[in-house]
């Protein structure tokens, strides 16, 4: 048809281009060899989770040791200790999603009525502080506070006449005490993504419920809530992905052989045999078993959530 032309796309010269953002590209490159270094080629160990890898043989050994197929896996499940590493790991990934997933979203919403720029970035920068605190700091300001003999908390119950409580050497304490200073230290810095989302909303949206007659309450609920709902769906896929994976430092740190009951779990169970033991062969084995289920977990809640509201990783 006359008048009608092909449209000609134009060439891409990839080395301008790479020559244009040499400075944005060269700024990735410790980003790449992160990952590559300490997440890509550590997994080749996972051979030693079919082998019987002997400590001596170096790393050679890793891939010449003799195949032994699944039967790690084999020991690990027909282990007194399964059934109790999988409680632990799950309940305490559980207990601090179902109390603390929430806070950092009530905080955002709450942080973001304030109606002073100033003192609502004060407040956001006395939350996001603890959350760059080291966890063996953490963890030693938990061990003063609730020391039976000068801890505060102890001190606050002799007070009101009360007998201590020795707290860390109670197995029925340690997942409150786990999950509480867990949402204390992180409330503050997992805020910022869904801060940043409410932000994003349109001001005239407000401006326009608010000269409709909505209350506050009713701002909350109709506009910033379904407007974060992307947000919150996704963030609550990826914490699914860790269900089966515990803060390694954190347990290590607090509890000990009087709280294993409710405290000992898969990744310091994985230390000890691999570590502490020397079979590292059966600890890979465990640590690839807990993999597994970390992506099937997130595998399920990814298709559950792209059936249900159309928003998902992939």
């Amino acid at each position: 048809m006359k008048g009608t032309q092909r449209r000609v796309r134009p060439k891409r010269n990839l080395k301008k281009e790479i020559y244009r953002d040499r400075y944005l590209l060269l700024m990735l490159v410790p980003v790449l060899l992160y990952y590559v270094i300490f997440c890509y080629l550590p997994m080749s160990g996972l051979v030693m989770a079919f082998n019987q890898y002997q400590i001596g043989s170096g790393l050679r050994g890793i891939f010449t040791a003799k195949f032994v197929g699944l039967r790690w896996f084999r020991q690990f499940f027909g282990s007194i200790y399964l059934r109790r590493l999988v409680r632990n790991t799950f309940l305490l990934q559980l207990y601090s999603l179902i109390f603390g997933f929430p806070v950092p979203i009530l905080f955002a919403i709450a942080v973001t009525q304030v109606p002073r720029r100033k003192v609502r970035r004060r407040i956001q920068i006395v939350t996001y502080l603890p959350y760059f605190i080291s966890t063996v700091v953490v963890c030693g300001m938990i061990t003063n506070f609730l020391s039976p003999s000068g801890g505060i908390v102890n001190h606050l119950l002799n007070r009101l006449g009360y007998e201590s409580i020795n707290f860390l050497n109670l197995p029925e304490w340690f997942r409150t005490i786990y999950v509480v200073s867990g949402i204390w230290q992180g409330f503050g810095f997992n805020s910022i993504v869904f801060v940043a989302s409410i932000m994003t909303i349109p001001r005239d949206l407000f401006e326009a419920m608010k000269v409709d007659g909505a209350s506050r309450m009713q701002i909350i609920r109709n506009l910033i809530l379904p407007s974060i709902r992307p947000t919150v769906i996704l963030i609550l896929i990826m914490t699914l992905g860790t269900m089966m994976s515990v803060g390694f430092e954190k347990v290590y740190l607090l509890y000990n052989t009087a709280v294993y009951e409710t405290a000992d779990v898969i990744q310091t169970y994985v230390y000890r045999q691999g570590i502490q033991s020397s079979n590292f062969s059966y600890a890979a084995a465990v640590g690839l078993f807990n993999s597994v289920i970390n992506f099937a977990i997130v595998f399920v809640a990814n298709r559950i959530s792209r059936k249900v509201s159309d928003v998902a990783l992939w």
